[in-house]
């Protein structure tokens, strides 16, 4: 009977191991999931910015503990020779890794740049928004520009980030300008030929967070001064999206020149 009652308890490991692989992968893929619902719901309205922080930093843990869980479920399933356990514990150890190290990375972006929005190659004058002034004002970012404070902080992390000296005279300046933002995908807003000013917004890829931006063309004889200025609707820090947005602009820019 003893021998009977330890094989059949032998026997119930493997089937245990089996269990233990799938829900531990279970957990580490449903934190994946809810990492990627984090980004589309904001997208698509269904939550605030906040709430869509929130669910992706509750999903991080949950990924990184499923996938520890995941890894421990490895060794046990490959120690009894159980390829279907091993390889769905395989795939928690993915997702949860995955889960956790995106935002992970992007956290470490956020701290290598400075907690800014408010990007302009001009700091002493920046451009202003004029047909996005009502949406700028309802965001909760505002319209104005900070001041010193910021350009300090701007200059320290992007130095590159100056009028750029364009070869032609400001009416095909302006008309270049207006193809390149279009050919980034950008919404134009207004483009305004007699104030020489471009106003349209660009959204981040995962988030969907809007972003402003006003270009404004200025005469120099024969060639022009373009300044760029990029703007974050919502959050402290841009992770450094409105400076790659301004160099975007002025590689495509030169491009068309």
């Amino acid at each position: 009977r003893r021998g009977r009652r330890r094989g059949r308890m032998v026997s119930r490991w493997p089937r245990r191991a089996q269990v233990f692989a799938f829900t531990a992968a279970s957990f580490a893929l449903l934190a994946g999931v809810a990492a990627l619902a984090s980004g589309v719901g904001h997208r698509f309205g269904l939550w605030d910015y906040r709430f869509a922080f929130a669910l992706l930093r509750y999903a991080a843990w949950t990924g990184i503990a499923g996938a520890l869980l995941s890894l421990v479920a490895l060794g046990w399933n490959l120690k009894l020779g159980i390829r279907v356990g091993a390889f769905a514990a395989f795939a928690g150890i993915v997702a949860g890794a995955l889960t956790f190290g995106v935002p992970w990375m992007a956290l470490q972006e956020a701290r290598r740049v400075p907690p800014i929005h408010d990007i302009s190659t001009d700091t002493l004058d920046p451009p202003r928004f004029v047909a996005l002034l009502a949406v700028r004002r309802a965001a909760p970012n505002g319209a104005d520009y900070a001041g010193e404070a910021v350009a300090a902080e701007q200059r320290k992390a992007y130095p590159d980030i100056v009028p750029l000296s364009y070869a032609a005279p400001a009416p095909v300046a302006f008309a270049r300008a207006e193809n390149a933002s279009r050919a980034l995908g950008w919404t134009i807003v207004e483009a305004d030929p007699q104030a020489l000013r471009i106003e349209a917004t660009d959204q981040t890829p995962f988030f969907g967070f809007k972003d402003d931006v006003v270009i404004r063309i200025t005469p120099l004889g024969e060639a022009s001064r373009v300044d760029v200025r990029s703007m974050s609707r919502v959050g402290r820090s841009d992770l450094g999206a409105n400076a790659r947005r301004i160099r975007a602009f002025f590689k495509e820019l030169a491009r068309r020149g």
